[in-house]
């Protein structure tokens, strides 16, 4: 998004307008930048056989999913949902990796039925999948190397305590059955969570992979999951891609060589590539002035866009419709009947009743995690794609809402 001439604009196209062709609230995202940051991210691990697996919880929609297949990309999937609408968007099922947790095995027979890459994180299922599939079908491993990466519990999920994955101490306790059972594995894993600035979380949790290997002599790729930080505010530190890049590459050849043969380098960047490019454009409700605060109340809530208040995230927001307006403060906050606040003391260009907001880095953990609470309907998403506003899903109704209740008849 860029100030230009004709207002805030994304590749040549007005989001006023956009906002006035379907309305408010909606997400808006911009294809190109999805792009640029997909070949951005890959072109970082030159030198090896790197293949990008684009964790698709970030952002689901099924036009954002073909346009990074026909980019290259692969697919990761925590659901058989995931994995099913990765297969409608032309994904094959060897591109997507299946990494569930906390599943039944129903969901691990479905994903072997549809062929995907299946990854176990959890000791009596890996000794269950051997029980049931024995060398028939290969699996990956997903280690718990017990790093806290990201310095916050909410999203860093390789610590001692995290329910993901199998305990790097406990890989002795995996080769007994993969032995016994004679389980091909054919993936190592890991995930530490996200934020990470620097190569040495991956390096040190690359490390344990590599010694883990020893005991694995069928592999064919190691996945370094991801969490590459991306920048929310301005002044922000971000991840050095191209500086991690080099060193994980540098160690992932000396691994390969050591091992005796060249293995998948894998990365599950989700937030990474979808994050900046999204918006979600809001219309001002009211200006509501307190004894201490300027409220900017919108259209909009934590149904829509949760991150604020789960994570205390932070989305820099901008007021589209007056840009050139003398700053004030404000604390823009939600109509839904929480205390649902995007942003604290926020300086803003003067805000009026009808402006429209934009809640920036908002492609990420957005419209997947939104809901219907308050029995508020869901924003219609937009995607800006060779200079046109292209419509790829349509904003929910009172009909949505009831499609699948069912009325009794109450005497």
């Amino acid at each position: 998004m860029e100030l230009t001439n004709k207002g805030y604009t994304i590749g040549d196209v007005n989001l006023l307008q956009v906002t006035k062709e379907f309305g408010a609230p909606v997400y808006v995202y911009d294809a190109d930048q999805i792009v640029a940051n997909y070949h951005e991210l890959k072109d970082a691990f030159k030198g090896v056989d790197v293949h990008l697996k684009y964790a698709c919880k970030a952002l689901t929609n099924i036009s954002v999913l073909k346009l990074l297949k026909k980019e290259g990309a692969g697919l990761d999937t925590v659901s058989i949902q995931e994995a099913r609408l990765g297969l409608q968007a032309g994904f094959s099922a060897s591109e997507i990796l299946f990494t569930p947790n906390s599943i039944g095995f129903d969901e691990i027979k479905q994903a072997v039925d549809l062929g995907l890459v299946i990854n176990i994180d959890e000791l009596n299922l890996l000794e269950r999948f051997g029980n049931e599939y024995g060398n028939k079908v290969p699996c990956c491993i997903r280690l718990n190397p017990h790093i806290m990466a990201g310095g916050n519990s909410h999203i860093s999920v390789g610590h001692i305590d995290s329910k993901f994955g199998i305990s790097i101490y406990q890989v002795p306790h995996i080769k007994r059955i993969v032995e016994n059972y004679s389980i091909k594995v054919n993936g190592l894993h890991m995930h530490t969570g996200s934020d990470i600035l620097d190569a040495d979380v991956f390096l040190k949790g690359a490390k344990l992979l590599y010694e883990a290997a020893n005991s694995f002599p069928d592999l064919e790729f190691m996945d370094f999951g991801s969490g590459f930080k991306v920048k929310y505010r301005e002044g922000d530190v971000v991840a050095d891609v191209n500086k991690i890049g080099k060193k994980i590459v540098a160690s992932f050849k000396a691994f390969c060589k050591d091992y005796g043969k060249n293995l998948q380098l894998w990365f599950e960047p989700g937030k990474y590539l979808v994050s900046n490019a999204g918006f979600l454009l809001v219309e001002t409700n009211i200006v509501k002035q307190t004894t201490s605060t300027v409220f900017a109340g919108v259209n909009s809530g934590q149904n829509h866009l949760l991150r604020p208040m789960m994570y205390d995230a932070y989305h820099h927001i901008v007021n589209v419709s007056n840009p050139k307006g003398m700053e004030r403060i404000y604390s823009v906050v939600g109509y839904i009947c929480e205390s649902d606040t995007f942003g604290y003391d926020r300086r803003l260009n003067e805000v009026r009743v009808g402006d429209v907001l934009a809640i920036c880095n908002a492609g990420a953990y957005g419209f997947s995690m939104s809901s219907n609470y308050n029995s508020r309907f869901r924003p219609a998403e937009v995607m800006i794609y060779k200079g046109k506003a292209h419509l790829i899903r349509k904003r929910e109704d009172l009909n949505y809402l009831m499609q699948n209740q069912i009325e009794i008849e109450l005497s």
